[in-house]
């Protein structure tokens, strides 16, 4: 009998898990929805920073060289797909691009470029410091003061870059193609709108 209950048990709180599961995929979608909606309404100041698009692995091989993207992490058949699909996304809802800047890694520059938005310009300051945090006060300054100073522009900005330059701005781990929107207020804070 007690195997039986344990059973049971087991069954309905994988079942309520799953449910969870499902109410917050069903959340998030509508989250998702209600961004884009502000995205649409063609009013300066949003940012997107996007995490480059689905590449298998973890930071760089030892042999990484900026300028050869044979040694570097790259986006997957998935992750192409993907960074496609998001650019599509932004052309069926008739979003405005304003810039696209990329962080100089081949995972970053080709998310971008599969976005088919427009030129890509490649922007140092969006470039991985996962292996040397040192770098991480001044670059997540930079970009901090990139999107004050931007957010007048008429239409989207996109940035295109990757986990620790996201997590470090705005503490939230995002994940890989995922879209953080941001806005900046009157008195320049910079503030999280949405997720997609």
């Amino acid at each position: 009998m007690n195997r039986v209950r344990a059973i049971a048990l087991a069954c309905n709180v994988t079942l309520m898990a799953l449910t969870a599961l499902a109410i917050s995929a069903i959340a998030q979608s509508s989250n998702s929805e209600a961004t884009w909606k502000l995205l649409q309404q063609k009013k300066p100041g949003y940012v997107v920073l996007m995490r480059h698009a689905a590449a298998p692995g973890t930071g760089d091989p030892a042999n990484f060289q900026l300028s050869d993207c044979s040694t570097q992490r790259n986006l997957s058949a998935v992750g192409r797909s993907q960074a496609t699909r998001m650019g599509r996304a932004f052309r069926d809802r008739a979003i405005p691009i304003a810039k696209i800047l990329s962080s100089q890694w081949c995972r970053c520059l080709d998310t971008a470029r599969l976005l088919n938005l427009g030129t890509v310009q490649p922007f140092p300051t969006l470039n991985s410091f996962f292996q040397n945090s040192n770098r991480e006060p001044k670059q997540t300054a930079m970009v901090r003061q990139w999107i004050k100073t931007n957010s007048s522009h008429k239409g989207v900005s996109i940035l295109v870059t990757h986990q620790v330059n996201i997590t470090a701005l705005i503490n939230i781990f995002p994940q890989q193609g995922e879209l953080i929107v941001l806005n900046t207020t009157a008195d320049g804070t910079i503030k999280l709108v949405g997720r997609i």
